[in-house]
């Protein structure tokens, strides 16, 4: 896979290029013929809605053996848990609280910025009459959502009958999701428990199980490049033009939250828990940032991420080694950001309004399903699906964010490197025993 993603991120961003010009200029046209947009609008909603819909639809196919399987398998990688030292409780709890963080903070900044209301209410209804059958009923349904509560939680996730909650489709406000998610986390957990025949038995069927999916991922991101023009084309002929200023300022916003989060969250971090200041540390791993931020691929960068953390950094081998490839697997603070910024800014634009209780439920999730994310290209979109179809948001709106997908997956990739040493640094400073190198004090 050396090539391939970054030429099928090109022909994605260049799909993206086209439908945009094909739609912008369609508008034109319009202005003088509307005979000629409606009968294209028609071509739309006939040929290249459905064309856009194989695409989305492959994808949702593989959400919930997907979820369950990764989350399951994450769980049971660790081992035994009553034998995880110290080590590694300082380990999980910083990449739980880097990931908490960073998706809080992109909430925050789609609660200011509000990309999505960018939208007129006329577009927001025509988006709606499109896509909206699941928004609509969110909305209509919301009022008379029983009030948040213990008991409210535990029917949420734990109901009576986990299949018919997963499978169909329940009414509550926040739905089927949830009890997967726990049931994934009680069976990995409970996976850990065999004895290591048994478990190793359980982690190769998990696995095969996530890489089948995964593959049938890969079946969908082949036809990404066609459908991406499709769906951008369809939406900018059918609501306008607004829909590009609302996609061009949550980009911008994305991004610079991201980057506060890299420059701004992780250097507190060093600042207060460890001797490394900021400004040397990220002059450091610059080469690193770079190598991620060109690949978007934390797992090509983590050769580097490696041998910066022990021979610049000078951080103890066993806190690198142990750390840093974990991170690339379950430390995803850019992903899980950029997940919760997808949900709130799809949920903006087709008028879907999340309460507070549900945005806090949503970091939950984000954070958990960072966690699950295959490690390729396109890898968050099955979870990005899922966690729209808990919260009644029209999946299919993560057609309009996915063109653009290519410039913050870079941004993200990077973000979770910077975090994943910023992390091992801290870690290493909070651990007893020599360090591999007289470089450790900055």
């Amino acid at each position: 896979m050396s090539g391939s993603p970054s030429s099928l991120a090109n022909r994605i961003l260049v799909g993206l290029v086209v439908g945009i010009a094909a739609g912008c200029a369609t508008l034109a046209v319009g202005q003088f013929s509307p005979g000629a947009l409606a009968f294209m609008r028609d071509v739309s909603t006939n040929v290249l809605d459905p064309i856009g819909q194989v695409f989305l639809r492959m994808l949702f196919f593989v959400v919930i053996p997907l979820v369950f399987a990764s989350l399951a398998l994450g769980v049971v990688q660790l081992g035994r848990l009553d034998r995880l030292g110290p080590l590694a409780g300082r380990t999980f709890a910083l990449f739980v609280l880097n990931m908490a963080i960073g998706v809080a903070l992109g909430l925050v900044m789609m609660n200011v910025l509000r990309p999505g209301d960018h939208l007129d209410p006329a577009a927001k209804a025509r988006l709606l009459q499109e896509f909206g059958g699941a928004a609509q009923k969110h909305i209509a349904t919301g009022a008379a959502a029983p009030p948040m509560n213990l008991a409210t939680l535990v029917e949420m996730f734990m109901p009576k009958n986990l299949f018919g909650a997963v499978v169909g489709h329940t009414n509550t406000v926040i739905g089927d999701v949830l009890p997967l998610i726990l049931f994934a986390i009680l069976v990995g957990a409970a996976g850990t428990q065999l004895g290591d025949e048994r478990r190793r038995k359980l982690q190769e069927l998990l696995e095969l199980v996530s890489e089948l999916m995964t593959g049938i991922v890969h079946f969908a991101l082949r036809l990404a490049p066609y459908a991406v023009p499709a769906m951008i084309y369809s939406v900018i002929v059918k609501i306008g033009l607004d829909i590009l200023l609302a996609l061009g300022v949550f980009v911008l916003g994305c991004v610079g939250v991201l980057l506060l989060h890299l420059f701004g969250t992780m250097s507190l971090w060093l600042k207060f828990w460890t001797r490394h200041t900021p400004v040397r540390f990220f002059r450091d791993i610059r080469a690193v940032l770079i190598t991620a931020f060109s690949t978007s691929s934390s797992n090509a960068t983590l050769p580097a991420a490696l041998d910066c953390a022990k021979e610049t950094l000078g951080l103890k081998p066993s806190v690198a080694g142990f750390v840093l490839p974990l991170g690339t697997t379950m430390n995803m603070s850019g992903t899980a950001l950029y997940e919760g910024c997808v949900v709130l800014f799809v949920a903006q634009v087709f008028g879907v309004d999340l309460s507070l209780a549900q945005q806090v439920t949503l970091l939950i999730l984000a954070v958990l399903s960072a966690v699950a994310v295959a490690g390729i290209p396109g890898g968050s979109l099955p979870l990005i699906a899922g966690l729209l179809a808990t919260f009644g948001i029209p999946p299919e709106g993560i057609g309009i964010v996915l063109g653009a997908d290519r410039i913050l997956d870079m941004t993200r990739t990077m973000t979770n490197v910077g975090s994943d040493l910023v992390t091992a640094t801290v870690v290493d400073a909070r651990t007893a025993g020599p360090a591999s190198s007289p470089m450790v004090a900055r």
